[in-house]
């Protein structure tokens, strides 16, 4: 697939968390490669969620080993932004929270993990939000295909 394609990935995957008002939960997110953190979409997408190529291959070293203890001692990364860690569920699916800045959601299929930023910090743990279902959608849907 090309970048262009992946870019269709993320205004499907903020589409998801829409309220059925106009207002999405996601406002803003990417695919990285789980083997090296490789960015699969484009950062000219208006909604790009523009993760450093250290802070990308972090969170892919994470999710590739299945061991989230750096995500439990120092945090997630993304865009300079430290987020806490909340949990993880099945090895797939990491939630994190920084006050002020929203939350974030990394699900990761067979061979990505797809990442979205939600404003929203009302969401609580074992209750899935718009955007924690989005990621949880488009991951499965990715796994279906082989991705």
């Amino acid at each position: 697939m090309t970048t262009a394609s992946w870019d269709e990935y993320i205004d499907d995957l903020i589409a998801r968390s829409n309220l059925g008002c106009g207002n999405s939960h996601i406002d803003k997110a990417c695919i990285i490669s789980i083997e090296n953190g490789e960015r699969w979409n484009t950062d000219s997408h208006s909604k790009a969620l523009k993760l450093s190529q250290a802070e990308a291959t972090n969170i892919a070293k994470c999710f590739a080993s299945k061991n989230f203890s750096q995500f439990i001692e120092s945090g997630v990364v993304a865009e300079g932004c430290k987020y806490v860690f909340l949990k993880e569920d099945d090895k797939k699916i990491v939630y994190t929270i920084k006050k002020g800045h929203g939350r974030l959601t990394l699900g990761s299929s067979k061979t990505a993990i797809v990442i979205a930023h939600s404003l929203s910090e009302d969401e609580h743990l074992g209750i899935l939000g718009r955007a924690d279902q989005a990621v949880l959608t488009i991951t499965r849907h990715m796994e279906s295909l082989n991705v």
